[in-house]
């Protein structure tokens, strides 16, 4: 069951809102970063580069993954959106290793560490409370159109807007005379990068080798096939996921002495009042006579 053509469209606002948000940081992150000397603001900017990519991939997915079944993926394109989900963390994991080796240079390099200038303070509290605002109205479209995508991509907001913290304390140390905590916060965000990276491709690299759907999801699925009149028993009930929604294969116990047709009605009954009632792709059924 795809969402309502409102809710796609809300979605599809969502991300150019994100892009419009990063576009403007990225460049004043960069540009305040270089003049002000900050290797931790840029890092920044470059946090925010990558979630600016990680948009248009997003983008590029909502818009493949809800077309129709073809003659090349006759179980329909969902799993477009998890590949953009590994695409996106992969990224993630890439950029936060090239921001650690960028600040442990700085940190071991025999140069003097120079203050930065206070503009740079200014633009991360700036660039903070953007991403935590960006998050929150992303994160409330995700939950309505219930995509995991776009809950991801939301949750890059607010790592975001963490590693923006981080860099407004290590600038703010910075003019205090701790000059090296400008680096230290750069590597902290690639940390945080990093992290937030793994995970996101790690769970996208198991939903691609068709991981099962949740113990409650799968227990919901059950009940409702038990509660279809006419079915006597369950067995061999097997999920995976496609993207945000679920494939389901099962055994349906029937009663033997029923016509064939009978038997069909039965299973067709069940396989709708599934996918009624949760996110599921489709049903294939097999039927048992008991």
């Amino acid at each position: 069951m795809n969402p309502h053509p409102s809710l796609q469209q809300a979605a599809q606002r969502s991300l150019w809102v994100s892009v419009a948000v990063n576009v403007v940081l990225t460049l004043l992150q960069i540009v305040t970063g270089l003049w002000a000397g900050s290797q931790a603001l840029v890092a920044d900017a470059l946090h925010s580069l990558s979630d600016l990519i990680a948009d248009f991939v997003a983008l590029l997915a909502r818009r493949h993954s809800h077309k129709a079944p073809d003659d090349d993926h006759h179980y329909g394109h969902q799993r477009y959106e998890t590949a953009a989900s590994l695409a996106l963390g992969l990224l993630l994991l890439g950029a936060g290793a090239s921001m650690l080796l960028g600040a442990g240079n700085k940190i071991t390099s025999s140069t003097p560490l120079v203050p930065v200038h206070q503009a740079a303070l200014w633009v991360a509290l700036l660039t903070l409370l953007s991403k935590e605002l960006l998050f929150r109205y992303m994160l409330k479209i995700a939950t309505e159109v219930k995509s995991s995508m776009l809950v991801a991509n939301a949750w890059h907001a607010r790592a975001d807007a963490a590693s923006s913290l981080v860099v407004a304390l290590g600038i703010a140390g910075n003019l205090a005379g701790y000059t090296w905590l400008d680096p230290l916060a750069a590597a902290l965000v690639g940390f945080m990068v990093g992290k937030t990276g793994w995970g996101f491709a790690w769970d996208a690299l198991h939903d691609l080798m068709d991981r099962a759907a949740d113990a409650d999801t799968v227990a919901a699925i059950r009940a409702t096939l038990l509660a279809t009149p006419g079915v006597q028993g369950v067995h061999d009930l097997r999920t995976r996921r496609m993207a945000d929604q679920i494939q389901v294969d099962v055994h349906l116990e029937i009663d033997g002495n029923l016509t064939v047709h009978q038997g069909h009605d039965i299973a067709a009954a069940a396989r709708l009042r599934v996918m009624s009632s949760q996110p599921v792709l489709d049903v294939m059924t097999h039927i048992d006579p008991v």
